[in-house]
């Protein structure tokens, strides 16, 4: 099992970060019991044993981990359908967490926990297919985040082999969905960026919404998922060409950023996703190389940005050993390069006021 107790060294620890990607949550024993039934499906089996371990990640355990040596910033915090309202509207119970968030960014800010301000943008989740009534929900999460609110992640995820995503599965082709279209046509109304979540099969679906929308800003989480379980074990080296076609035809469309990282989801099949013990930052690097250096090349290091993905990417090795592996491929960029990779793009994409 990975190891948070004694993480690597970092590298090159004064390079200024902003993590364009973590949650927060309390998962109840409930919860966790639930998420190991079988029919849960393959990804979420494999996490069951960090998610038991990070059961508990709130503003104490995220900055327990970010003052592990390298030099964070800001973050950015992403949607974990945690802490929402336990009573009233049901459509307005998601606005328990943008609350809980801005008050865990309003203790950052205070200076009181260092200077790295935690949460200086919030991305929450809301369920688009209300149509044009999600306007009032958008409107609540705005009010909620005290300024700080600046997008919405939609999960599409969806595979035709049920045994990767279970129950947890959406409806095929959701980007597609006329009520979900209508709900995110709102969302330049309110100035909100999209976080898009979805297997590599389904990046078509994206390209898509893009170019039907092209005035929103599309985050593409996680390098577009690659696919290495279930239906698709064995066969990501043959699907690698297929996922650089899909990124190559993204990379076109001036309103997408990719975030990379997340690679410590199951979803790919990668070694270090199936194993309990820690990876090295040289071992992620290795087997993250070809896809970081693929999205770096065709979207240009303006539109990349780096993501701890934290506490779930715990499950591949501790958050400093992450940081070095992102570090280590990146290590003949210049300056500029690394300056826009590890801080500027998510500064800009998530329009963050650090000026402070």
């Amino acid at each position: 099992m990975p190891s948070d107790i004694t993480p690597e060294a970092p590298i090159d620890p004064e390079l200024p970060i902003v993590d364009a990607h973590h949650h927060l949550w309390l998962l109840p024993e409930t919860a966790l019991c639930a998420m190991e039934s079988p029919s849960l499906g393959l990804a979420t089996a494999i996490l069951v044993p960090t998610l038991r371990r990070r059961s508990r990640y709130l503003f104490e355990e995220y900055l327990a981990d970010i003052n592990s040596g390298h030099n964070i910033r800001a973050s950015v915090f992403v949607e974990a359908h945690a802490m929402y309202r336990a009573d009233g509207p049901s459509q307005l119970r998601s606005v328990g967490e943008v609350e809980f968030v801005n008050g865990v960014a309003a203790m950052s800010a205070s200076g009181l926990f260092g200077q790295a301000r935690v949460c200086s943008g919030i991305v929450s989740g809301i369920d688009l297919r209300a149509g044009a009534p999600v306007e009032s929900v958008l409107a609540a999460h705005i009010q909620a985040g005290g300024g700080r609110l600046r997008g919405v992640r939609g999960n599409a995820l969806f595979d035709e082999d049920p045994s990767i995503l279970g129950p947890a599965g959406n409806i095929p082709h959701l980007y597609r969905d006329a009520s979900f279209r209508e709900g995110f046509s709102k969302l330049s109304t309110f100035k909100l960026s999209f976080d898009a979540l979805l297997l590599e099969p389904q990046l078509p679906d994206l390209l898509d919404l893009a170019q039907a929308y092209p005035e929103t800003t599309i985050i593409l989480n996680h390098a577009g998922c690659p696919a290495g379980i279930g239906r698709h074990e064995g066969k990501r080296a043959a699907r690698f060409p297929l996922w650089k076609e899909y990124m190559t035809l993204l990379s076109r469309c001036e309103n997408i950023y990719v975030k990379i990282g997340g690679f410590g989801i199951p979803f790919a099949g990668f070694a270090s996703e199936l194993t309990h013990l820690p990876a090295s930052s040289i071992q992620l690097a290795t087997q993250w190389k070809p896809y970081v250096e693929t999205c770096i090349t065709l979207f240009g290091p303006t539109r990349c940005m780096f993501e701890s993905n934290f506490p779930v990417d715990a499950a591949i090795g501790s958050y400093s050993t992450v940081w070095n592996a992102f570090k280590r491929l990146t290590h003949g960029a210049s300056i500029n390069e690394k300056a826009a990779l590890f801080s500027g793009t998510a500064t800009r994409a998530y329009r963050l006021d650090l000026a402070s």
